[in-house]
């Protein structure tokens, strides 16, 4: 039986990835649209930047799951990964500012507060699937750099017109 690598589960986690950042999507923009027409302005900008975050990872999430596939002259495997350790750093950044800004209030009721937990737990969860895809990604960049695996040199050989024969 062959265990299988690591690196063969990237597509799934591609995939779920993108369901768990469309459902982000919509528990942001449910949370960010009473903000709309209020008077007072605009939603907190964490509010807007984990909106920001569903909608930059789906981009992320296509250009590296779908430019290897079928754009193959316009993928470059160092800016998917410099997008990766950015996105990243997005969900991690956003998740804490997040979950910071309204604390741990009781929500009894409240579809809301709810919307609003439930963005803070997506965040992290998908903080933990771009560190394992940039964890995957960092190590395969690390190993197919193209320097060699020996140190050792070549001998001297034998010299041009040496017999070498059976």
């Amino acid at each position: 039986m062959a265990i299988a690598s690591p690196s063969g589960f990237v597509p799934i986690v591609h995939l779920i990835a993108v369901v768990f950042a469309i459902i982000e999507l919509g528990l942001m923009a449910y949370v960010v649209t009473p903000y709309d027409h209020a008077w007072w302005g605009g939603p907190p900008s964490v509010e807007s930047f984990m909106l920001f975050n569903a909608i930059w990872s789906l981009l992320v999430l296509l250009y590296v799951g779908l430019t290897p596939l079928y754009l193959v002259r316009l993928h470059h495997r160092l800016a998917a990964l410099a997008l990766e350790w950015v996105t990243m750093i997005f969900w991690f950044a956003g998740s804490i500012a997040l979950a910071a800004y309204w604390g741990s209030p009781s929500c009894g009721a409240s579809t809301y507060c709810g919307s609003l937990e439930a963005a803070v737990a997506f965040g992290f969860f998908l903080w933990a699937l771009f560190l394992f895809l940039v964890v995957l990604d960092t190590i395969e960049a690390m190993r197919s750099r193209g320097h060699a695996t020996t140190t050792a040199k070549p001998g001297p050989g034998p010299g041009p017109g040496a017999y070498v024969g059976a």
